[in-house]
């Protein structure tokens, strides 16, 4: 026990001071991990807003599955610096978004424009899923009326008599405890 005491008084000491220099340590850094992560950022603010409410509209060709604006990738930065370009040459929104879809297609869209060549993509899911649930109502209902002509032709179900004995039998079984 006087081992530890002696141990003790000195190791917390130790212990804090290596505690306090990996703090310091990480508060140090955390400033150039900050910087790294920093969106670039363009001359004019009001354009730089403008460039993000575009980008937002505006699907990363890298990436496929996240906005312009979301992306990291190289490909979305040089396509925002693109917009940005365009924004000072003062085109409008119209004119920079049939711009990039005359170079990159209507897949450069987040959402698609409603077109003969996309409606495939808008409607399609809705029609395979109205034709599915058709599809199940027809096969079940030819299930039923096949389950209804295999009944009609054994004999149309219990007779009295049948019906009265399975009443008894099952009457005899609850009151010996095996059903619940």
């Amino acid at each position: 026990m006087s081992v530890l005491r002696r141990a003790l008084p000195r190791s917390i000491p130790a212990v804090l001071a290596l505690a306090l220099a990996a703090l310091l340590a990480c508060a140090a850094l955390l400033p150039a991990a900050r910087a790294a992560e920093a969106p670039e950022v363009g001359d004019n603010p009001a354009a730089e807003r403008h460039m993000m409410q575009l980008a937002e509209e505006l699907r990363c060709l890298q990436c496929q599955n996240q906005t312009l604006a979301d992306s990291a990738a190289p490909l979305a930065v040089d396509l925002r610096q693109e917009i940005r370009e365009l924004i000072a040459q003062g085109k409008n929104d119209d004119q920079i978004k049939a711009y990039l879809a005359a170079r990159y297609g209507d897949f450069v869209f987040y959402r698609p424009p409603v077109k003969a060549k996309t409606l495939v993509l808008w409607y399609g899911p809705g029609v395979l899923l109205v034709l599915g649930l058709l599809a199940l109502f027809l096969a079940l209902r030819r299930r039923n009326a096949r389950i209804e002509a295999e009944a009609a032709a054994v004999g149309g179900g219990l007779s009295a008599a049948d019906a009265q004995r399975a009443q008894t039998l099952l009457a005899q079984d609850a009151a010996e405890g095996h059903l619940s």
